[in-house]
């Protein structure tokens, strides 16, 4: 009898997964902060023998060496992975013992695609598949973008993309489940998928990549390619160097002078409460990430790499959820942090800083007001209010001269976004309103065209 155990990292929307038997198992492509799979394994009270990757990521920092070293296991990378450190190549076709006792077998096959290397592997009991790993190869209705490696690749990979999803439908069962890492939230995902588990059988009914031919499927999938997360530049780098063992100690603690220093020196200050919190009140020059938002995502794509950053949380149990989601992406170890409030953190004689929140109807009783919409090109395209100054968030610190004078109301599709644009915004000195409320709600107040 077989297990999968499956570890959600939903700030970036991916998950890792623990299989094996009564004895052993394997892990497959763990995420930095390894505590959490070895728990898994102690929990199931097997030996983790193999750590396994689908390829080399692009949107987190892998713990696979790490893991493997840490329990001695073998680690498995593609063949074809450029990598800068000893590890057991995987070539297609490949088959390694999970558990015999249990007749459990990995069987690589290659899936190239989301990247040239990319390696899926068959979880079999007794010859039988039962589950295949797809990382970021077949998802849940879609595949795994295909425009991360070589701009010049990418029409190649998106036709790879599509051949390695129809050798995967091909080769396997329809009751194979379908466990993919990427596809719940990544940047990683060619579109957003729905749901939460699937099999073969399924995606042959529903998959873009098994129901279309592959020139519509090419067409429609280089389409719907959005901007990639700055970060990412950092991470494939990263992984293929090898990643040092990450450190969650708690780090240095600020008083108010100190972030009043790092603020003047031009640091970041984030601050991770949500944001109607941060709008009643925050420390002046300050910017917003909601810890329980995909902060990863949104502070790795902004802050310029490498810049010092100072975390400011409720609770410690906030700051350390985020800073171990921090690590994920390589944002290592804070400059400092504080817990507490803005009464915390301001010096004698200051007082918080507040700007206003409101809704799209709101909105539309302001006809004179700037409007700012902060969504991606690809939101932004579907529906929009005229007259408004498109800035995607991602591209914003970078063009804050580009918005008119006057009250700056700005938006996104839910209000998440919407305030970390305020937050800059009110860090630069102007004045801001910030809609959160869903766009919806927009067409509602009759503000879209």
């Amino acid at each position: 009898m077989f297990f999968v155990d499956t570890i959600e990292v939903a700030g970036l929307g991916n998950r890792s997964y623990l299989a094996g038997g009564e004895r052993t198992a394997v892990a497959v492509d763990p995420p930095r902060d390894v505590d959490q799979v070895i728990a898994a394994a102690a929990r199931r009270g097997v030996r983790i023998t193999q750590v396994v990757e689908t390829h080399v990521h692009n949107d987190y920092v892998t713990g696979g060496l790490e893991l493997a070293r840490i329990t001695g296991a073998a680690y498995l990378v593609p063949a074809g992975a450029r990598v800068s450190f000893a590890r057991t190549p995987v070539h297609d076709g490949d088959r390694t013992a999970i558990d015999p006792a249990a007749g459990l077998t990995l069987r690589a096959l290659a899936t190239p695609g989301h990247t040239p290397h990319h390696t899926s592997y068959v979880l079999e009991e007794n010859g039988t598949a039962v589950a295949v790993f797809t990382g970021g190869s077949l998802l849940i209705g879609t595949v795994g973008r295909p425009d991360l490696v070589e701009p010049r690749l990418t029409e190649h990979l998106a036709r790879a993309q599509h051949a390695s999803a129809h050798r995967l439908a091909a080769e396997l069962p329809e009751a194979a489940e379908v466990l993919p890492t990427h596809g719940f939230g990544s940047f990683c995902s060619a579109t957003q998928s729905e749901g939460t588990a699937t099999t073969i059988g399924k995606e042959k009914e529903t998959n873009d990549a098994l129901t279309r031919d592959v020139d519509t499927f090419v067409a429609d999938l280089l389409a719907t390619l959005d901007d990639i997360p700055a970060y990412y530049a950092h991470m494939g780098p990263a992984n293929a160097t090898g990643p040092a063992p990450v450190d969650l100690t708690p780090p240095a603690v600020a008083d108010a002078d100190e972030i009043a220093a790092r603020l003047a020196a031009g640091e970041w200050v984030v601050d991770l409460r949500n944001r109607v919190a941060f709008a009643d009140g925050h420390v002046s020059g300050s910017f917003n990430f909601e810890a329980e938002g995909q902060l990863a995502t949104y502070l790795a794509w902004l802050i310029p790499w490498g810049k010092p950053v100072t975390l400011l949380a409720e609770s410690p149990e906030q700051l350390a959820a985020a800073q171990r989601e921090l690590a994920r992406v390589g944002i290592d170890r804070p400059a400092a942090a504080a817990t507490g409030t803005p009464a915390d953190w301001l010096r004698p004689g200051e007082t918080p800083a507040t700007f206003r929140r409101a809704t799209f109807a709101d909105l539309a009783e302001a006809p004179e007001a700037v409007v700012l919409d902060v969504r991606r090109a690809s939101e932004q395209a579907g529906g929009h209010i005229p007259g408004s100054v498109h800035i995607p968030l991602h591209t914003l610190h970078g063009r804050l001269d580009e918005i008119p004078a006057g009250d700056v109301w700005v938006h996104c599709a839910s209000g998440m976004r919407a305030t970390i644009a305020a937050s800059l915004l009110d860090a630069a000195g102007r004045d801001v309103v910030v809609v959160d409320d869903s766009f919806e709600e927009a067409g509602k107040a009759g503000l879209t065209a």
